[in-house]
């Protein structure tokens, strides 16, 4: 879900709160709970804030060599290998400060002659969105800070103008201009307050339509000449506020309102306007129908300074409408409209070609995920990808060289890989990527020249080189991990085998499975399900596992076998019939799947003891855990379900109405597909852990679901943790506590190790 603790998500999370934190057990042979996660031991190197510039060459933060506790902005030349500091240490040190700005974010005007610094954050929902902004002119040296008449760290979403000679922002949800020479400032609007949001979005917005988007998930954009700002407007008035309850950070309790759309309730209003940058008043976007019974999920420049496209989605979510708005009139006509029997998502891949004559459009109407190019007036809608296959990201436009560069695995579900395409349509598509079974991730140059190229497979960590993006010759290796290869081998001595199981419902599951090192397939062994299951993520995918993989391979090397498995509705690329199968049956479907999916592992792996099957999930993975122990007690016998959602009605309108459809029309998926309505069915061992400060999946559905166990005479455990948002990281020795809480209750409840 946007419920949504996927497996990269958590991994990255569970790393990056040890790192810092003391190492409690020498390295060697063995994995220990304080290795994995009071320490960053298991940490790979990455990119890190890389910037590409125009001409192709890129910048780095790099550790100053003249200013000990600051970082150079280093700018390479991937042609020449050459090396510049771009911007010294020295360069962002404040008039009256003992040292340098702390870079959290930096970005580039479009000539490279000012520099934009995100400093002293704070964290807004999930990420650090609100702080303070800088501004370095290169040729003068000069340093100031944008938005000084503004609270500290109230500034959200910086961004320079075309030409670089302005800044734009958000504070206290109105718009404001700032001219870089003078100093001047201009408030573009006035009525920003708590429920009337300019240039930002609310909670649903960020978390269900931005959250990992390749979207920005600011509310404004320039337009291309500068001379404008379209931005999106919510009208938060008729939501309700949910209370969170923190009852430890002072003497008295006190309650955070949170304006939060649960399934069925009001949505915020909204609506889409132009303002010229030099202030005046807005122009508004004039769209059909109920602003509160529809979304704009998608806004930007089309191709000139005098239209904007927007992407209009009914509240179902069924329908998708691409329409054209004339900045100076308000007008709106339509380009194109996408419609599903289940929904339709949202669209990141829309590129001007031809100089704005006609636009890239991704489209599931044939049964799988194509890229079409479609004329600018909607018609002309011609394929450019292959059929039969799923385009997962666009990753380069190329109209120079009439490319497409695109990630797709038409055979292989679990694997990535580059692929290229004549954006004309014309003959075959390319596979660019080496010949190695894994993932491919890419970050492409705006020239096309140079790639980024980020290699991994579940049980390797990432190799990162840098390569001309065509022919894929290695430049250099900007990070190997060597080291922590070295290390991983050494205490995961099994390699994860990928499989695929036949249901006899006739599906057939990809899967993966880990084994203890002492391993003995004569035996049987109890087994232990990772389970994520709902249409947000995928946990079976042949990509660097982290330290969630470790963490399993710990478990797997106390006496058990891992597996995942990925049932339909997953986001995977097995065309448009396997991901939208689930519509109004999640927790029905998928629990289905899931269970049988467990027999067929049965009876294709003698090894595996029916009799001791675990399942654990986190967030939809929650859920699932909890819909499979409700409804096939017979199969599972020990279950965790952390941060789950145990009825559909609790959780945000846009998510679950989605996937599941309005409660008033579909009241029955929506009790058919909550594992409360099942609760009764538990014969096993539970365990439920939640955070009681989780804003996204609300700690109210566990309570619920303790009241509706309590009823009917079911023993569990449960496990709160105070004030601990959905991720349950926050505070020292946290995530250590939460992954030695689940090993401890699966030691307890499920026997550990083979029986003859």
């Amino acid at each position: 879900m946007s419920i949504r603790v996927t497996a990269r998500w958590l991994l990255t999370l569970v790393v990056l709160i040890g790192v810092g934190q003391p190492l409690h057990a020498q390295e060697g042979a063995s994995l220990t709970l304080d290795r994995l996660f009071a320490s960053g031991e298991f940490f790979p190197r990455g990119l890190g804030q890389i910037r590409w510039l125009e001409d192709g060459r890129y910048t780095t933060l790099e550790p100053s060599t003249a200013v000990g506790s600051g970082v150079d902005i280093v700018r390479h030349d991937p042609a020449t290998a050459a090396t510049e500091v771009m911007v010294g240490a020295s360069a962002l040190v404040p008039v009256g400060a003992d040292r340098p700005l702390v870079i959290q974010g930096y970005g580039w005007s479009d000539d490279g002659s000012r520099l934009l610094v995100f400093t002293n954050s704070r964290r807004v929902w999930r990420s650090n969105t609100r702080g303070d902004y800088w501004v370095l002119d290169r040729p003068t040296g000069r340093l100031r800070q944008v938005g000084t008449d503004q609270p500290a760290s109230s500034l959200m979403y910086a961004k320079f103008s075309p030409d670089g000679s302005r800044v734009a922002y958000v504070s206290e949800n109105d718009i404001y201009v700032e001219d870089l020479d003078s100093g001047s400032v201009t408030r573009l609007t006035s009525d920003g307050s708590r429920t009337i949001l300019n240039g930002r979005f609310d909670w649903v917005y960020e978390e269900e339509f931005f959250f990992g988007s390749a979207t920005p998930a600011d509310g404004f954009r320039w337009s291309p000449d500068g001379t404008k700002i379209a931005y999106w407007q919510l009208d938060a008035s008729g939501v309700r506020d949910f209370l969170l309850l923190n009852t430890t950070d002072s003497l008295y309790s006190f309650t955070i309102p949170i304006q939060y759309p649960k399934a069925g309730t009001t949505n915020s209003a909204v609506r889409v306007g132009v303002v010229a940058a030099i202030g005046g008043p807005t122009t508004w976007l004039h769209a059909d129908g109920d602003p509160r019974n529809y979304y704009i999920a998608r806004m930007e420049w089309a191709a000139s300074s005098d239209e904007v496209v927007v992407q209009h989605l009914n509240r179902l979510q069924n329908t998708l409408t691409v329409m054209l708005g004339d900045a100076a009139s308000g007008t709106m006509r339509t380009l194109l409209t996408e419609t599903d029997k289940a929904w339709v998502d949202v669209i990141d891949d829309l590129h001007w070609l031809n100089e704005g004559r006609q636009f890239t459009w991704m489209s599931e109407r044939d049964g799988w995920r194509r890229l079409y190019a479609v004329n600018r007036d909607g018609r002309g809608m011609k394929p450019i990808t292959p059929p039969n296959t799923d385009v997962m990201s666009v990753e380069l436009v190329d109209q120079r060289n009439g490319w497409l560069y695109y990630i797709a695995s038409p055979e292989e579900p679990t694997r990535r890989y580059l692929y290229r395409v004549r954006l004309a349509g014309s003959g075959r598509a390319e596979r660019l990527s080496p010949d190695r079974p894994g993932w491919h991730a890419y970050n492409v140059s705006p020239n096309g020249q140079w790639a980024f190229h980020t290699f991994s497979t579940f049980d390797a960590p990432p190799e990162i080189t840098l390569a001309d993006l065509a022919s894929h010759r290695v430049v250099r290796t900007v990070a190997d991990n060597q080291d922590l290869r070295t290390k991983v081998a050494t205490v995961k001595q099994h390699r994860t085998d990928f499989f695929r199981v036949r249901t006899v419902d006739g599906v057939v599951l990809d899967g993966w499975m880990m084994t203890p090192n002492d391993f003995d397939r004569s035996k049987k062994w109890p087994v232990l399900f990772y389970v994520y299951g709902e249409p947000w993520g995928t946990t079976v995918t042949d990509r660097w596992g982290g330290t969630l993989m470790l963490w399993h391979q710990y478990l797997a090397d106390l006496g058990y076998v891992v597996m995942s498995l990925d049932n339909r509705g997953t986001p995977v690329p097995r065309g448009r019939e396997w991901r939208k199968s689930v519509y109004q049956k999640i927790g029905v479907l998928t629990a289905r799947d899931q269970a049988m999916g467990v027999r067929a592992v049965a009876d294709s792996f003698p090894f595996i003891d029916a009799e001791r099957v675990g399942i654990w999930g986190w967030s939809g993975g929650g859920s699932s855990t909890l819909n499979a122990m409700f409804r096939y007690p017979e199969i599972y016998h020990t279950g965790m379900a952390v941060a789950p959602v145990p009825n559909m009605r609790y959780y945000d309108t846009v998510y679950q109405e989605r996937y599941t459809g309005l409660p008033g029309e579909s009241p029955d998926a929506y009790e058919q597909g909550s594992p409360i309505t099942f609760a009764e069915g538990l014969e096993g061992n539970l365990l439920l852990v939640h955070g009681t400060g989780d804003d996204n999946v609300h700690y109210q559905g566990t309570e619920a679901l303790v009241n509706q166990l309590i009823e009917h005479g079911k023993h569990f455990t449960m496990m709160a943790y105070p004030n601990r948002s959905h991720g349950i990281f926050e505070g020292r020795g946290t995530t250590r506590h939460v992954y030695g809480l689940l090993t401890r209750y699966l030691q307890e409840n499920l026997l550990a190790g083979p029986r003859p």
